[in-house]
């Protein structure tokens, strides 16, 4: 008998995660590695992608580590053929790699914008691209956008919420093509301010202002509330949510 719990299982899964060497990534891979799936761990700094993978084995998961610039087409589909190479099968992508900046829009370079897109938006595509193809029906996508996408940032971050909304409309489209027709679903979750590489580079206190000012919890969120949400639409409690997209903001994005 299936039990509640066993809906947020994923055992006999193989889960990729994009930039998985630091940060919010290396701890979807570490979450989805003790719900049960086996982990192909993507990113361009590999240097640190040995000490995740040591940290999804010890869970009793195996993981598979592979240098991947996802703005690369190609580096997106050698990346999901050594998967599959690996551990014959994709069942969950969560798309995590991203770049965030804070320019001024009257002084960002074209490469500067362009830049952020290839990474958090063009990475995305190439990388679900990859994934879809190889992927059989009851697979899922999670996209990784952001508060931002929904509501006003107090830095000048264009770039950054114009790849994050992008995502949003992304997911939408990706769920409408692949859902019925592949049996792949595609959602996206939209985290606010998590303790990060990206949230360590704004000062603490405006930063803790801003979120006392905007978010009904004031206070910044913790990895495992952004894992769990990931876990639950990546596996089969969300079997019946596709094209959506989770709010972990603390609010911020109803407020």
């Amino acid at each position: 008998m299936t039990t509640v719990l066993d809906l947020f299982r994923l055992d006999g899964r193989v889960a990729v995660v994009t930039g998985a060497s630091s940060g919010l990534g290396a701890g979807f891979a570490l979450a989805l590695g003790q719900a049960g799936a086996d982990v192909v761990l993507a990113a361009r700094r590999t240097d640190r992608l040995a000490e995740v993978a040591a940290a999804v084995r010890h869970t009793g998961r195996r993981a598979l580590a592979v240098a991947t610039d996802v703005s690369d087409p190609e580096q997106c589909e050698a990346m999901a053929q050594a998967a599959v190479a690996e551990f014959g099968r994709i069942d969950i992508l969560v798309n995590n790699a991203g770049l965030g900046t804070a320019v001024p829009a009257l002084r960002e370079r074209p490469e500067e914008f362009r830049r952020v897109l290839d990474i958090n938006l063009s990475g995305a595509y190439w990388a679900a691209q990859a994934c879809a193809r190889v992927m059989e029906p009851g697979s899922s996508i999670v996209n990784v956008s952001s508060a931002l996408a929904l509501v006003k940032s107090f830095a000048p971050q264009a770039a950054y919420s114009a790849s994050k909304a992008g995502l949003i409309g992304l997911t939408r489209d990706l769920s409408q093509q692949w859902s019925g027709r592949r049996g792949i679903r595609v959602n996206a979750v939209a985290p606010g301010y998590f303790a990060s590489e990206m949230t360590d580079e704004i000062p603490r206190e405006k930063l803790m202002a801003f979120i006392a000012d905007t978010t009904p919890l004031g206070r910044l969120g913790e990895q495992r509330e952004l894992d769990a949400a990931v876990v639950f639409l990546a596996g089969p409690g969300a079997s019946y949510i596709t094209g959506a997209t989770l709010a972990v903001d603390g609010g911020m994005s109803g407020h």
